[in-house]
């Protein structure tokens, strides 16, 4: 991609995701598919919809801060409703 084509997006308001955003993204989508093959496994409706929603959550929202926050909070429900 020129940087032609990044100022044309820019000017369109979409801009590229950080290598932070990224990077959580693929944290947390993973904690959420471990999750979710636990709850599946053991029969346990919490811990496998926590996990449906950690691997979803990222694409409604944008922040990087957004991101961490949420899914920080995903992650202590998890270890609140592990059982």
């Amino acid at each position: 991609m020129g940087m032609d084509e990044l100022k044309m997006l820019q000017s369109l308001g979409l801009t590229l995701p950080t290598p932070a955003y990224i990077a959580g993204v693929f944290f947390f989508s993973i904690i959420g598919m471990a999750a979710y093959y636990y709850g599946k496994k053991a029969s346990l409706k919490k811990p496998k919809w926590i996990g449906v929603a950690l691997m979803l959550y990222p694409y409604a929202v944008s922040e990087t801060w957004m991101l961490y926050l949420v899914g920080s909070g995903l992650c202590i429900a998890l270890y609140v409703y592990r059982r």
